[in-house]
């Protein structure tokens, strides 16, 4: 789901394989400053380096950082392998790179994946269509050998889009996205790439788990078949899934200075890395945007002036009876030295089947706060404050 403006596990190091990830800035700060954005991506390497122990499981990328708020990493499709960078997304479950047959403005930015040079590649022709928050591709279905770090799925379907809506889809700097919630969600007759990894033992534990950095010296770390504890502080607290589509679970409240502002009968909320903000109800953020900026300048209701950055409230989600707190260092990100800007986002009306009349998404905003899991065999989610 994209929205941009982007049992304890005792799990030993040779079963956690680890795919650092690298962050952008928000879309609205990467579509204004688009030279900033091609200026950081020339000065990456293209091939990233890497750290394996193929008898270990274990792959660690090292990969810069660059503001906030959209995370990638490295895989590879075919035979000889092609390297993409993706959106390791827990809102969507399908895996799509562009094609050399997209001839669309947002293909054309990207890289695209050649068929005819890959031995491995069956086509399927079977058409597809995927919408997100920010935009939607058309293409057809194919199969190949995809590689994540040191981890091998043979024959894992996956799409080629041959046609992509201009926009934020242009503009980011990854190339596809590599769903990773439920296969409901998936296009009907494929299987998701982590059930593969899962339904094949390619992993030792049906998990992964996501450490999204809030400070460019810390890598952020995508981690499959267990999980580093080193990546946070105290215990990890276990949240039930409440239905097996999205990452979903049950919220109780939201609260700012002892004032509800959300979920005041109890609302469900989606865990989502593919998404940069906290994204709810239009009129319910609409209140929250006129509580927190009551002046908005530049005729914007998200912007605000830097310095009141430290008389603002601190959001509180209660999630499963534990509050967790959201500072407003946090939801406020900086635009300019004196201009900030409010990652909450309206919207979520639009979305169907999720068995509750007012849902929140829960994106990076809170994600860099809180280290997460996401655990298959279990049906749950872990939270713990990030390291």
């Amino acid at each position: 789901m994209k929205w941009l403006v982007l049992l304890g596990l005792v799990a030993l190091s040779e079963c956690i394989v680890k795919i650092p990830l690298t962050k952008m800035k928000t879309m609205q700060e990467a579509i204004r400053e688009k030279q900033l954005l091609e200026d950081f991506l020339d000065e990456q390497p293209h091939s990233l380096s890497q750290h394996s122990d193929p008898d270990k499981k274990f792959s660690s990328h090292q990969l810069k950082n660059f503001q906030n708020a959209v995370y990638f990493g490295t895989i590879t499709i075919g035979t000889p392998p092609q390297e993409f960078q993706v959106n390791f997304d827990t809102g969507s479950s399908d895996l799509w790179v562009p094609s050399v047959d997209c001839q669309s403005p947002s293909c054309s930015k990207h890289k695209r994946f050649d068929p005819q040079k890959s031995t491995t590649f069956q086509p399927l022709n079977q058409k597809i269509e995927l919408v997100y928050g920010s935009g939607s591709m058309k293409g057809v279905l194919g199969s190949d050998t995809i590689q994540i770090g040191n981890l091998v799925i043979v024959n894992q379907i996956f799409g080629l889009s041959q046609n992509q809506s201009s926009g934020v889809l242009e503009q980011v700097p990854y190339d596809g996205i590599l769903g990773l919630a439920y296969p409901s969600l998936a296009i009907q007759g494929t299987t998701p790439v982590f059930d593969n990894l899962k339904n094949r033992e390619v992993i030792s534990e049906p998990v992964f788990a996501f450490y999204l950095s809030s400070r460019p010296e810390n890598i952020s770390t995508v981690m499959f078949g267990g999980v580093d504890h080193t990546y946070h502080k105290g215990k990890l607290q276990w949240i039930p899934v409440t239905q097996a589509r999205f990452w979903q679970v049950a919220m109780s409240s939201m609260t700012m200075n002892g004032n509800v502002v959300g979920c005041s009968q109890g609302c469900q909320a989606v865990v989502d890395t593919g998404t940069s903000l906290l994204v709810g109800p239009t009129h319910l953020v609409t209140d929250i945007l006129k509580l927190i900026n009551p002046n908005p300048i530049l005729n914007d209701e998200q912007m605000l002036s830097c310095d009141a950055i430290n008389s603002l409230p601190t959001l509180l989600l209660t999630i499963n009876g534990i509050i967790y707190p959201v500072p407003p260092d946090y939801y406020i990100q900086r635009f300019s030295e004196r201009i900030c800007f409010i990652s909450f986002q309206g919207g979520t009306e639009i979305l169907k089947n999720l068995g509750t009349s007012e849902t929140w998404i829960l994106g990076d905003v809170f994600l860099r706060l809180y280290f997460s899991v996401y655990d298959r065999g279990n049906n749950r989610i872990g939270l713990a404050p990030a390291a």
